[in-house]
């Protein structure tokens, strides 16, 4: 396999981006080394990239390594670059029969400290789009409702219905209602910092702001309340917001929800709807989120992405970002064609 570094003529450990000019394929046959190519075979209908800060040369002999062990011989390499502040990735385009499960391509990047991502039929940065997201531990890094009951020292109330609704002794309506009910009286002064001051999860605006060049509309669709969510419309560009409205008597918290919950089929329900309103294609939707209620919105849409999400959630998405900024989310919509 050491053959693969020749057209490099240097050491393994100098990355990647020094010997690769971006946009550039490169071809790889079984032990021979690669060979720059101008265009690919229309054979080529798989695609795979691996991502993250460390992307070096040696991860080709491991790829390739990687590829062979599902009888992959042929396969074209390229490093791309979607956003000035995201290091190079590593696309892989090929044709097989045996295609790497999701779980094995996450599995053997973690073994060379990237993460990876199999890419079918995503959407694309080339045309519009539409990106529905989670709000809490997606778009900003907290639950919104722990962080009102910890202000209020209400907190093990909340967590024990939280723990219930996880063990999935309640629906997420009951336990939404239960949670909030726990807030009976608490002062909106209490918790107006929290609003002024939500931690933005680490790479959203610049995301949004790259999208947004791109001509997509983004909304977010959750199941926290609208008066964190409608705080987000400015710094994230949004272009709608749906999520539960907390019922306010007196500057206090009443310890009711009104009007219907926004739980997982009606998440989903609004991916569709704002897809149908602005006129943009299934194939160029993409929901992230964290949670189970965002399964049924992920799936629904035509590329689900598991963002720092629970185990279930990652196994289930259609791609993940477990590190690092939610720029990567780039790298999913950017693998070269």
């Amino acid at each position: 396999m050491s053959s693969i570094i020749q057209f490099a003529n240097s050491e393994l450990n100098t990355p990647i981006q020094e010997y690769m000019a971006l946009a550039r394929w490169y071809s790889y046959q079984g032990n021979t080394s690669l060979t720059q190519v101008n265009q690919l075979p229309e054979t080529t209908t798989q695609s795979i990239c691996f991502f993250g800060p460390n992307i070096e040369l040696q991860h080709l002999v491991e790829v390739a390594k990687f590829l062979r062990t599902f009888a992959i011989e042929q396969a074209y390499f390229t490093a791309y670059q979607p956003h000035e502040q995201l290091p190079v990735a590593l696309g892989i385009r090929f044709n097989a029969s045996q295609l790497p499960s999701k779980a094995e391509v996450r599995n053997f990047a973690k073994s060379i400290n990237t993460q990876g991502a199999v890419i079918t039929q995503a959407p694309t940065l080339e045309e519009p789009g539409l990106l529905v997201m989670d709000m809490d531990s997606t778009a900003i890094q907290i639950e919104c409702i722990d962080e009102i009951a910890r202000l209020a020292d209400r907190y093990d109330e909340v967590a024990s219905v939280t723990a219930q609704a996880m063990a999935g002794a309640l629906s997420f309506s009951e336990s939404l209602h239960r949670r909030v009910a726990s807030l009976s009286g608490v002062p909106l002064s209490q918790i107006q910092s929290l609003k002024e001051n939500l931690p933005l999860m680490l790479g959203i605006e610049l995301l949004c702001q790259a999208l947004k060049q791109h001509h997509w509309h983004l909304a977010i669709a959750s199941g926290g309340f609208t008066w964190f969510a409608e705080s987000l419309i400015e710094p994230l560009q949004l272009d709608a917001v749906f999520a539960n409205t907390l019922e306010v008597e007196n500057e206090q918290l009443t310890g009711k929800v009104q009007g219907d919950i926004v739980d997982a089929d009606k998440k989903a329900e609004v991916l569709g709807q704002l897809a149908t309103q602005y006129a943009i294609p299934m194939t160029q939707t993409v929901a992230i989120g964290d949670g189970a209620n965002d399964l049924v919105m992920m799936a629904k849409a035509q590329l689900g992405v598991a963002i720092h999400g629970k185990p279930k959630v990652v196994e289930n998405a259609d791609a993940a970002v477990c590190e690092g900024s939610l720029l990567q989310l780039l790298y999913l919509l950017s693998v070269p064609k």
